[in-house]
């Protein structure tokens, strides 16, 4: 993405409509993003996707937040380090969580069963100046910021707001334009999504080979050849 933008004061917009029970959409380095906080809005934006319940939200999320929830050892810690911090890739994992932590204390049953699957929760890291804003304040606010990519179902990801489908767009109450986002794929990949502490790849998406090659060269694990 290029251009001025108000970071910011964008990140207080978009976190004070999902805490008013609004949905969102803006760009993060992987594609633009659709999120809520609130039931309704949550199962709005499933709505508008036509999404199966059976595939949970990600949770948008930043490097104090795994540190504070996600339930891996040392090395685990590590290797996302390095990833999102040496190296600055964007990366999700998917990772056993503290399901009691304050963060997620005023989320319903219903919310909590569509955001995790069992003890396990999807959280992306390092996904761009705009996303990062929003993360540290959700977690500040103790307000998780809850969704998935910006596109109906099994479509791909949008790079740019116009490509984002018109009932998709329609389902935002606040919509943010930040232009072309910074990776893009012909193929529409999202985020990469790998499992902790197993290695094993969940979803092979943008940067999908760099990540692994840190994995294999820092830490001997290589995700493509795990599962």
């Amino acid at each position: 993405m290029t251009g001025n933008f108000e970071v910011s004061a964008d990140a207080v917009r978009l976190v004070d409509t999902i805490a008013k029970g609004g949905i969102a959409l803006f760009p993060v380095d992987v594609g633009y993003a659709i999120v809520g906080n609130k039931e309704a809005a949550i199962a709005k934006i499933f709505a508008a996707k036509q999404r199966s319940f059976a595939k949970q939200c990600g949770m948008f999320s930043n490097w104090d937040m795994f540190k504070a929830i996600a339930k891996v050892g040392v090395r685990e810690h590590d290797m996302v380090e390095s990833i999102i911090k040496r190296h600055n890739l964007p990366l999700s994992v998917v990772v056993p969580f503290d399901g009691d932590h304050a963060h997620f204390k005023d989320l319903t049953p219903l919310t909590r069963e569509r955001s995790s699957r069992g003890d396990t929760i999807d959280m992306l890291l390092n996904a761009g100046a705009l996303h990062d804003a929003i993360a540290a304040l959700s977690f500040t606010r103790g307000l998780p910021v809850l969704g998935s990519s910006a596109n109906q179902s099994l479509s791909g990801s949008k790079y740019r707001l116009a490509d984002v489908e018109p009932q998709v767009r329609a389902a935002a109450d606040l919509v943010i334009d930040y232009g072309t986002t910074k990776y893009n794929h012909p193929e529409g990949m999202g985020s990469t999504i790998i499992e902790l502490p197993s290695g094993k790849p969940i979803r092979k998406g943008i940067v999908y080979d760099a990540i692994c090659d840190i994995l294999s060269d820092e830490f001997k694990i290589d995700p493509r050849t795990v599962g």
